[in-house]
């Protein structure tokens, strides 16, 4: 796609000082509208303060922004405005990997300066953004306001609704998410936060590109405003000039859109850094639970059967992983490893370099967990080139420190390091993306979310795809023969997952083994051998990521319908809670006069297999409409190809 040249109109006026200034931005299509004034509110003159419209609407009434210093004073009122500058931007850029292959970049800006009125000398800016799919804010000081640095206490940033919507919020990265309203929010709450204004309208209140500051949650405004604040972590000591995060707010008609249009996250962070970007590679992978040589190579096999494109050994490979003395350059070979929570003991006998070459020549990556011990007690220059030496593809950080400055500083360090030694990065647990894999797409998936791990109900997941999934990719943790499926979902749910959950790295058959590899060892707890069942076809053709996507049907904890688009071939998940549910799904988005083939994979209790998921196959075009008929807690999932001349399918029947 040709780029368009960026249009920048810069308009720049000089303002006096004084109450009541006021300045207003619009999204380009007219449909956001932000109001920005000074005002005197709760004694203090002269506080800079915002409100946001959608629609019509008014979302925001008049919200403070500012600070709290170390030092007793603060950075929210007696300001004076100096000047403002107003510029549109429009670009399309293309993700290295993504939910679509091209994104637009489309906004209008609008940089307040201001000084305060009793300390000329102290300048901030503020920078507005607004696109069609929400807004964004983020303060900038610049050198000369104090000696060399600010000391922040507390950020309160400000999002004071017109009335005390319904939210669903945890507390926990991977915690439960209850429906709360806003004056029931507490403190502490993770973002992005999803909120119900009205049947029409649905917002989220999130962080786009954290680097070098504390991680942002958000509390409850303990008055009757209907207020959301910001909530640091810890206290941010920054050299200057300095730029915060951006603080968003996203907007739409309905929780889908929001979804849609969560690329917002990554338009707020810097472009790509990596030159050469051929070595960082999506795929699916399988966790390797036997730590010997001969089940690797059994691994291996499966994986290059079933089109995976990687295998990662996890805890113990190089020792106890919260042994500070575990070296995570070397193999603990010969040695008995514990299985975590369980009583099973796995004898660790890895020939890693044979591992390896075997992987590598049939094109298949090798993942290594290291734990957060290892990471802060070894030099990362050092690990990660000794990785990269090795061969390896990728590292997974397992219980990183997040939250504070400082920890959220060595993150993202960590992650600029991998890059340089061509490492990709996976990081659990608590970590909750802002959109750093634009400009360091080496980073392909995180947790941050409630996975299969946890065993969370079907409800549980349809809330995270509509609040969690709005900040980018999870690695959810896909089980496929865990009793748990059998227990709380459906096999077919489990395919849908695939699709819905978006994560460059989709992690399959979690607590699951290829028969080839058990060897003599007992069976890990909870874990099931992997059959031969005909649906696994699914997965060895669903891809990671995407060219288009369209959230088709959502309800946020009830049920949600995604078509992802791969070239020319079109997936669709359905997954659904509590009861039993129908929709009618139009395939218009299929190109015209184009003849298709629908692989349809559904729960079907009649079906003689262990998972009992019955395949359909269909000619279909861009006038079929399918019929999704998902019991509770089940799924569906589709594979739409363009049809073979040779195929013979009959027409899709209700």
């Amino acid at each position: 796609m040709k780029i368009p040249m960026i249009a920048t109109i810069i308009a720049l006026l000089l303002i006096g000082s004084g109450a009541g200034f006021a300045q207003t931005l619009e999204s380009p299509n007219g449909q956001i509208t932000l109001n920005f004034a000074l005002e005197d509110i709760s004694g203090k003159k002269n506080c800079p303060v915002y409100n946001l419209s959608y629609k019509g609407k008014q979302i925001l009434t008049n919200s403070k922004l500012g600070f709290a210093l170390n030092d007793g004073n603060t950075l929210d009122d007696h300001f004076k405005v100096l000047s403002t500058k107003k510029k549109s931007h429009d670009n399309t850029w293309k993700p290295v990997h993504g939910e679509q292959s091209s994104i637009r970049n489309h906004y209008n800006q609008m940089t307040v300066q201001l000084s305060h009125q009793s300390e000329p000398s102290c300048t901030m800016e503020l920078v507005f953004r607004c696109y069609d799919s929400g807004m964004a804010l983020q303060y900038r000081i610049p050198k000369g306001n104090f000696p060399e640095s600010v000391s922040i206490k507390r950020e309160n940033t400000e999002f004071r609704f017109m009335d005390d919507h319904v939210t669903w919020a945890t507390q926990s990265a991977q915690g439960k998410y209850a429906q709360k309203r806003i004056s029931e929010l507490g403190s502490g709450v993770c973002r992005p936060l999803t909120i119900k204004v009205d049947d029409n309208t649905y917002a989220a209140v999130a962080e786009a590109a954290l680097v070098n500051y504390a991680r942002t949650q958000l509390s409850g405004i303990k008055d009757k405003s209907h207020g959301i604040v910001t909530d640091l972590s810890s206290g941010v000591e920054a050299s200057l000039p300095f730029s915060t995060p951006w603080r968003v707010v996203m907007l739409g008609s309905g929780a889908g859109e929001l979804l849609e249009n969560n690329n917002l996250i990554l338009n707020l962070n810097k472009p790509c850094q990596i030159e050469n970007t051929s070595w960082i590679r999506p795929g699916k992978a399988i966790r390797v639970i036997s730590l010997n040589t001969e089940a690797a190579m059994a691994y291996i096999d499966f994986a290059n059967k079933h089109n995976l494109q990687f295998i990662e050994f996890d805890t113990g490979w190089y020792g106890p992983e919260f042994d500070t003395a575990a070296n995570p350059m070397t193999v603990a070979s010969g040695r008995i490893q514990k299985y975590p929570n369980s009583d099973v003991y796995l004898n660790v006998d890895l020939d890693l370099p044979k591992i390896i070459s075997e992987a590598r020549s049939k094109d298949i990556g090798v993942i290594l967990y290291v734990n957060h011990v290892a990471l802060e007690n070894y030099p990362l220059d050092e690990l990660f080139a000794t990785y990269n030496e090795w061969g390896v593809a990728g590292v997974k950080f397992g219980f990183v420190n997040v939250g504070s400055r400082r920890w959220t500083s060595w993150l993202h360090r960590a992650i600029r390091i991998a890059a340089k030694n061509q490492i990709m990065v996976d990081i659990h647990d608590e970590y909750r993306p802002t959109g750093y894999s634009r400009t360091y797409p080496n980073l392909m998936t995180m947790e941050g979310i409630r996975g299969d791990e946890a065993t969370p109900s079907a409800q549980q997941t349809l809330t995270t795809l509509f609040t969690r999934m709005l900040a980018g990719a999870g690695d959810n943790t896909v089980c496929y023969y865990s009793n748990r499926v059998e227990e709380h979902w459906s096999h077919a749910y489990q395919l849908a997952k695939t699709v819905c959950i978006y994560s460059p790295w989709q992690f399959l058959f979690w607590y699951d083994r290829p028969l080839e590899a058990y060897g003599q060892e007992e069976e890990v707890p909870d874990a099931k051998v992997i059959r031969n069942e005909p649906e696994l076809e699914f997965f060895k053709e669903v891809p990671t990521v995407w060219d288009e996507t369209r959230v088709l049907q959502g309800g946020i904890g009830k049920y949600a319908i995604i078509a992802r688009r791969s070239g020319k071939a079109w997936y669709i998940g359905g997954m659904n809670s509590d009861q039993d549910r129908s929709f009618e799904v139009a395939l218009e988005f299929l190109e015209k006069n184009q003849e298709y083939v629908a692989h349809i994979y559904s729960d079907d209790p009649t079906v003689k297999t262990r998972t009992q998921v019955g395949i359909k196959r269909s000619k279909v075009d861009a006038e079929t409409v399918l019929d999704f008929n998902m019991k509770a807690n089940g799924g569906q999932a589709v594979r739409i190809v363009p049809a073979d001349p040779a195929d013979d399918y009959p027409p899709y029947q209700p």
